[in-house]
């Protein structure tokens, strides 16, 4: 329950509210994030973090598997373990945390994050009647925001129709996209080339990275862009929009 306040006064209303829970990502043995997220899809979420950082490439991931040294219920369902079968000399983990605002941090993280990948492929232009296709069929699709107003969202679509092929919703942007990301790599359908990113909030640095290193062609995003965003996009050939408003959008790169 929750207390309104309007100009006819206060009153008791119940209200439904998002779960925030930790999660602990280990790979193969070792610990390598732990970030604050809305539980489900928790296994895609694992997977599209660790291929986001590069911390998995051409290996196959054999298992998924919540808990790590006891039961799933020994540690309420927020560990997962992703394992590939690699050994892995020891890396540090971030142990404090990733929140649900940001995920990486540090001029050094960002350089790390971008050095290892390659200049995208070209792609076609971002159609105006796709981008707000997608926005429209996003909007119907996202259940925990139309319960709580409190998550984000982000999909995979195609740039030739605008049809959606993967929503997911977290309270946290990037972990929306690594749901996404996850996803797509557990199909098989990485690098997700003519394939383009939503995401209802800002276009920061790390949504465009994670883009980067999943290959798609385009970041279409419902709010504003960052500077650093625009910098990153064009470095990758990536195509980026933001302010999506109807069929009106404001491209950045290329």
């Amino acid at each position: 329950m929750a207390t309104r306040v309007d100009p006819a006064g206060a009153r008791r209303v119940p209200d439904h509210v998002i779960v925030e829970e930790p999660l602990e990502i280990r790979l193969d043995g070792e610990l390598v994030n732990v970030t604050m997220r809305t539980p489900g899809h928790d296994f895609e979420l694992a997977v599209g973090y660790c291929h986001g950082d590069g911390l998995i490439g051409e290996e196959t991931v054999q298992t998924i598997r919540y808990c790590a040294t006891g039961t799933a219920l020994e540690t309420n369902y927020n560990t997962v373990t992703v394992e590939t079968g690699v050994a892995r000399p020891p890396r540090a983990a971030r142990l404090t945390g990733s929140s649900a605002a940001c995920g990486v941090c540090g001029a050094q993280s960002i350089d790390e994050l971008t050095a290892r990948l390659e200049p995208l492929p070209e792609h076609g232009p971002l159609a105006a009647y796709t981008a707000e296709h997608v926005a429209v069929a996003a909007r119907q699709q996202q259940t925990l925001f139309a319960e709580t107003g409190a998550v984000h969202a982000a999909a995979a679509f195609d740039l030739a129709t605008g049809a959606i092929a993967v929503l997911r919703e977290d309270i946290g942007r990037h972990n929306a996209v690594d749901k996404v990301v996850g996803r797509l790599r557990l199909d098989g359908a990485l690098p997700a080339t003519g394939v383009g990113l939503f995401v209802s909030g800002r276009a920061s640095f790390e949504m465009v990275q994670k883009a980067w290193a999943a290959g798609f062609a385009w970041v279409v995003a419902v709010g504003g862009v960052s500077s650093l965003a625009v910098a990153t996009a064009k470095q990758a050939n990536l195509g980026l929009a933001g302010f999506l408003r109807g069929d009106r959008v404001t491209v950045y790169s290329p």
